[in-house]
C-alpha cells in the first residue's frame, strides 16, 4: 500500500463492515470452493496496467474459455486486440470502475453448494482501500446471476486477499500467516470457521511468511497442480527466501497428507536470478509458480531468461496434453506480480467433478490395476469410462467403469496385467444423466496418468546416471530428506521396503532434473525398525539404510 492507502484503511474497514447486504452471512449448504484445474466458464482480467501482457493472456484464453474484461473503454480495448491481430471472438467487455489490475487479490470466488449443486461467488474485504476493485466481484456475480456471499458484517467479516490462498478443490486451503496478520481483532479459529462457513475449507493450512516477498503472498513461490501435488519454487541452497521456502515445505510434509490420505507429491521448479541479482540483494522476485490454468491451457510467466526452458518443460512434464504458454511478465514483476496475480478463474454453472489418484508404477505383472475415480454431477452420474493404452501412438483401448456400492460416487474399473517394462497411459471419462461430459485429467485424450510395471533389477555393473546420497537424519522419526544428483534428466521411482522386502510406500515417481534433487519421507507413523530406500532409474537402482527410532 502506499502511504495514503495506509492511512485510509482504518476507515475504508470500518465502511465495508457495515455493508447491508443481505448475503452478508454464511450460505445455508455446505460449500466447496474449486481447485484452479477445474472446469471454468470464464476467466477475468482488468484493462490497465500492462497491456503487452493483457493481451497475451486474452490471445490463449479466448481459445479456452469466454474472456471477461473489465475496462473503461471497450472500443479502445477492442481496437488493440485487433491492432495485435486478436479478434472479440469469446471475449465480453464490462465496461466497470475499477482502481488496480490485481484481479487475483479482489476477484470473485467460485463454490459450489453440496459439491457440485449451485454456483455461487464468494468474496472477502479486500485487503487493500480500493473500493472499485472491492464491488467487481459482486458486479461479475451480477454478470454471471449467481447467488452473492461477502464476508463484511461480524461476525463473518474476514479481511483477505487472492495471491495468498489456494484450495486442492476438496476442503484443504493454504496461505501463509499475512491471514492472521490482516484479522488481528480474531482469533484463528474464527478465521477458520469463516473460511468453512463460506467456502467450505474444513482444513486450512498456514506456513509462516517470507522474508523477501514483502506481500507475502503464497502464489509468488507455490502452485497446486493437483489434488496432492505442490510445485514449490527453489533458490539456490541458503539464498533469498530458499531456507523459509524449504522450512516451509518440511512444515506442510510433517504435519499434512494430501485429501487421498498419502504424502503430498512434491516438484521443485528454479527461482531464478534477477540479472543474477535474487530479491535479497535487489533483483526482482522472478518466479514460475505464478502460473493460471485456463481448461486445458496454462499461462506460465517467463523473464526472457535461459531458465524460462527449463521451467515451461517441468509443466509440460507434469501436465501432459495441457497447451504450456510462456508469457513475459518482466514488465509485472517488478510490483511483485505476474500472471496468476492480474486473472481470475470462474468455475462453470454445470459442473461434473471427477477426481482420482493415479496409480504409482507397480511391481505387479500378474494382477490387474484397479482404478477408482470419484465423479459425481447434480443429475447423477449415468455411466463412466477408463481408457487405456501402452504406447502414445496407439489408440486407447475402452473400458466401462461400474458404480461402486462401497463407495458412494465413486466408479471403478480395472486395467488388465501386463509385462514388466510396459508402461500405462490412461485417463477418465464421466456422463452425467443429463448428458454432461467430462474427462479427467480436463486435458484428455491428450493428455493422461502413467505408471510403469517394474522389474527386479540386477546386480553387477553400475550404470545409473545418478548419486544417492546419505539420506538425513538417519536414524529417523519424522521428515527424512533423501539427496540424489542426477547427471540428466530422467524418470525415477524412490520407494521404502522393510527390512523383509515388504514394499511401504511409494515416496516419488517423476522425473528428476538434472542437477541436486531433495526428496521428502515423513516416517512419523512408520513402525520403528530397519528399512531400506531404493531409487530406480531406467538404467538401475541404488539402496540407502534407513533406521526409524
Amino acid at each position: 500500500m502506499s502511504p495514503a492507502e495506509r492511512d485510509a484503511m482504518p476507515a475504508y474497514i470500518q465502511s465495508r463492515n457495515s455493508s447491508s447486504s443481505l448475503l452478508s452471512t454464511p450460505p445455508s449448504s455446505p460449500v466447496r470452493t474449486i481447485g484452479e484445474w477445474e472446469e471454468l466458464q470464464g476467466f477475468t482480467i482488468t484493462w490497465t496496467s500492462y497491456q503487452s501482457m493483457l493481451k497475451e493472456i486474452v490471445r490463449y484464453a479466448k481459445l479456452e474459455t469466454r474472456v471477461y474484461i473489465v475496462c473503461s473503454n471497450p472500443a479502445t480495448v477492442i481496437s488493440y486486440l485487433a491492432s495485435n491481430n486478436i479478434d472479440t471472438v469469446n471475449v465480453t467487455c464490462l465496461q466497470l470502475p475499477f482502481n488496480s489490475v490485481w484481479s487475483r487479490d479482489y476477484g470473485p470466488w467460485s463454490a459450489y453448494t453440496n459439491e457440485v449443486d449451485t454456483l455461487l461467488t464468494i468474496d472477502w474485504i479486500y485487503n487493500r482501500p480500493r473500493p472499485l476493485d472491492d464491488a467487481l466481484p459482486a458486479l461479475i456475480a451480477a454478470q454471471l446471476n449467481t447467488p452473492f456471499y461477502e464476508t463484511t458484517t461480524s461476525p463473518w467479516d474476514l479481511i483477505h486477499t487472492g495471491g495468498n490462498f489456494m484450495t486442492d478443490g476438496f476442503g484443504t486451503g493454504f496461505s501463509s500467516k499475512l491471514i492472521l496478520d490482516e484479522n488481528p481483532s480474531k482469533t484463528e479459529a474464527q478465521i477458520d470457521t469463516i473460511m468453512s462457513r463460506f467456502m467450505g475449507i474444513n482444513r486450512y493450512i498456514k506456513m509462516d511468511k517470507l522474508p523477501y516477498d514483502v506481500i507475502h503472498h503464497i502464489d509468488m513461490h507455490m502452485k497446486l497442480l493437483d489434488e496432492e501435488t505442490i510445485l514449490f519454487g527453489e533458490y539456490p541452497a541458503g539464498v533469498a527466501d530458499g531456507p523459509q521456502i524449504e522450512a516451509n515445505l518440511l512444515y506442510v510434509l510433517n504435519n499434512y497428507n494430501s485429501v487421498f490420505g498419502t504424502p503430498y507429491k512434491i516438484v521443485r521448479i528454479p527461482m531464478p536470478p534477477d540479472n543474477g541479482q535474487y530479491p535479497n540483494t535487489n533483483g526482482d522476485y522472478f518466479t514460475y509458480t505464478n502460473s493460471s490454468f485456463i481448461n486445458k491451457t496454462i499461462i506460465v510467466p517467463t523473464y526472457n531468461i535461459p531458465q524460462d526452458t527449463t521451467a515451461l518443460r517441468i509443466y509440460r512434464d507434469e501436465l501432459p496434453g495441457y497447451n504450456v504458454v510462456g508469457i513475459n511478465s518482466t514488465a509485472s514483476i517488478g510490483a511483485l506480480g505476474a500472471l496468476h496475480c492480474i486473472t481470475k478463474e470462474l468455475g462453470t454453472s454445470d459442473p461434473l467433478l471427477i477426481s482420482h489418484q493415479p496409480l504409482p508404477d507397480t511391481y505387479d505383472d500378474v494382477n490387474p490395476y484397479f482404478v477408482n475415480a470419484f465423479m459425481k454431477h447434480r443429475s447423477g452420474i449415468s455411466n463412466a469410462t477408463m481408457y487405456y493404452r501402452t504406447d502414445t501412438l496407439l489408440p486407447y483401448v475402452a473400458v466401462s467403469m461400474t458404480s461402486l456400492s462401497s463407495q458412494i460416487d465413486h466408479w471403478g474399473a480395472n486395467i488388465p496385467a501386463h509385462p514388466v517394462g510396459t508402461i500405462i497411459y490412461y485417463y477418465v471419462e464421466a456422463e452425467s444423466n443429463s448428458g454432461k461430459q467430462q474427462v479427467r485429467p480436463i486435458s484428455a485424450p491428450a493428455g493422461y496418468w502413467e505408471f510403469e510395471v517394474l522389474g527386479p533389477t540386477g546386480l553387477g555393473e553400475d550404470l545409473t546416471t545418478f548419486e544417492l546420497q546419505s539420506v538425513f537424519p538417519n536414524p529417523s522419526k519424522g521428515i527424512t530428506c533423501i539427496p540424489l544428483i542426477s547427471n540428466e534428466k530422467q524418470k525415477i521411482n524412490i520407494k521404502l521396503f522393510d527390512i523383509l522386502g515388504k514394499h511401504v510406500e511409494t515416496i516419488f515417481d517423476g522425473f528428476a532434473a538434472v542437477g541436486e534433487n531433495r526428496y521428502f519421507l515423513n516416517t512419523q507413523n512408520v513402525p520403528s525398525g530397519l528399512y531400506f530406500i531404493e531409487v530406480y532409474s531406467a538404467l538401475g537402482s541404488k539402496r540407502e539404510k534407513l533406521v526409524v527410532r
